[in-house]
């Protein structure tokens, strides 16, 4: 790469973006963190997922959430991640916060899925190679695994920190009950847990019963994925479903059914999205980061304006109780 292509990343970024403690550690994380789920696997255009990691960190955005499976095919993600981040990024590794997991079927054979001290390390040891690391800053387990002893998962999330593969450790996908426990293990192990990454938006508040309380008691983080639930809380199903849509390709997230049956939901939200001078996917965003114990929210995006849109909701996560009263009859009707 010649000099006049080198990356030089805005030097007003960290300006541009609010951050979070992370539960009871030393860690900040930014608002909003891009995750590399969809639009950085083999078959996207590269450049654009390049365009998209620059934009983001320009912007304050410090966080990038990985996985073994991201792709398609799994591990092209962390593969592409890891050659943006030799061209681009190298300079300021120290200035990024790079996560990974490791949980869901990677490879054939009973060593290649779940939570097993087997998987769990060579899944960690791949990764790295992938994307050309030492090491990795937050590793997660990306599911429970209820065939495998809690202290052997744990216990090797303990061991990659112990080794210098991972600064931090999370969990993921985890109930309130199994949550606890690892915690408790964890802390016990003298590593404790980071950080907490489960699906949360207005059409999916699980987490309000029980998990987000366990982790402001425990003081741990929590960063939520899914917040705009699959597109819906966007304004692509307002005038109908669009032809490309995963909706209309009835994908193993999303069929149109489902949107059908809370467009009415959608519309009325839109109206209060409106009325608060944001888009629906702002507000949705928005109403996530208006819980002090919500740490960060992941978006994701195949496009930079949708990230430049995303940091808008970062400007107002106030909620007046009137606001809060119509969304909720809104959800729940």
């Amino acid at each position: 790469m010649s000099k006049k292509d080198k990356y030089l990343a805005d030097e007003n970024r960290y300006e541009k973006m609010n951050y979070r403690r992370t539960g009871n550690s030393g860690l900040l994380l930014p608002e909003l963190s891009l995750g590399l789920w969809h639009n950085f696997g083999k078959n996207d255009n590269f450049n654009n997922s390049r365009e998209l990691l620059k934009c983001a960190f320009d912007n304050g955005i410090t966080h990038f959430d990985l996985a073994n499976n991201y792709g398609p095919p799994p591990g092209s993600a962390e593969k592409n991640f890891g050659k943006i981040l030799k061209k681009d990024f190298k300079s300021y590794r120290d200035e990024l916060i790079i996560s990974t997991k490791a949980g869901y079927g990677m490879w054939p054979g009973p060593y290649g899925d779940l939570g097993s001290k087997k998987f769990l390390v060579a899944s960690l040891d791949q990764s790295l190679k992938r994307m050309k690391l030492d090491y990795v800053d937050i590793f997660y387990h990306h599911r429970p695994d209820y065939d495998t002893p809690l202290e052997e998962t744990m216990g090797t999330l303990d061991l990659m920190v112990r080794q210098g593969k991972a600064l931090y450790v999370g969990i993921s996908n985890y109930q309130p009950e199994e949550a606890e426990k690892a915690f408790k293990i964890l802390k016990d192990l003298g590593t404790p847990c980071l950080i907490h990454q489960p699906n949360y938006s207005m059409f999916n508040r699980w987490i309000e019963d029980g998990l987000l309380d366990l982790l402001g008691k425990e003081q741990v983080g929590a960063i939520c994925f899914s917040p705009l639930a699959q597109g819906m809380l966007t304004d692509k199903y307002l005038n109908g479903l669009p032809k490309d849509s995963r909706a209309v390709k009835d994908s193993p997230f999303l069929n149109t059914n489902q949107v059908l049956d809370m467009l009415p939901k959608i519309k009325a939200l839109n109206e209060i999205a409106k009325s608060r001078n944001q888009t629906l996917a702002q507000m949705a965003i928005s109403w996530i980061l208006k819980d002090e114990r919500i740490t960060s929210v992941l978006i994701g995006a195949s496009k930079t304006e949708q990230i430049l849109d995303s940091i808008k909701a970062t400007q107002n996560t106030s909620f007046d109780l009137n606001e809060l009263e119509k969304i909720n009859g809104i959800v729940n009707s």
